[in-house]
Formats: structure tokens, C-alpha cells, sequence
């Protein structure tokens, strides 16, 4: 999804196969993988309020293991969502 919301390409089938398949996974995400979802929906413009409560209950179990461009990234996503 990171180069579909950098071309500027919202592919809504796409996100949202995406949005259902990482909610079953969120538990095998790093900070990076987490941070790179919730800006590239937020980037795309697409809505995942389920997807973005998930990552925020991941990001806040893992929030010391995140680094200053994750952090800055996912906080990002979350403002502009």
C-alpha cells in the first residue's frame, strides 16, 4: 500500500483486503510495519477505523521500541486520518 498512497493511487479493493488481512496479523508487525500502514491509508486518504484502533493498541505495547521517524510517522497518520 506504501507505493499506491505515494503515487497517489487510493485502490479502495486493494486497501481494504489490506485493512482485513493486517487486523489478523497486527501481533507480527514491527514499528516500522506499523507506522508505514497507518501512513500509507492516511497518505491514500482511505478510511480503517478498525485497522487505526488496532495499530494504536499495538503501537502503545511496543511504543518504546519505535523510533523517532516511526513516531513521528504514526502520530502523522493519526492527525491526518
Amino acid at each position: 500500500v506504501w507505493a499506491f498512497a505515494t503515487a497517489g493511487v487510493a485502490a479502495e479493493a486493494l486497501f481494504g483486503a489490506i485493512a482485513a488481512a493486517a487486523m489478523n496479523r497486527i501481533g507480527e508487525f514491527n514499528p516500522q510495519n506499523l507506522a508505514n500502514t497507518v501512513w500509507a491509508f492516511a497518505t491514500a486518504g482511505v478510511a480503517a477505523n478498525a485497522l487505526f484502533g488496532a495499530i494504536a493498541g499495538a503501537a502503545l505495547n511496543r511504543i518504546g521500541d519505535f523510533n523517532p521517524q516511526e513516531m513521528a510517522n504514526t502520530v502523522w497518520a493519526y492527525a491526518t486520518a
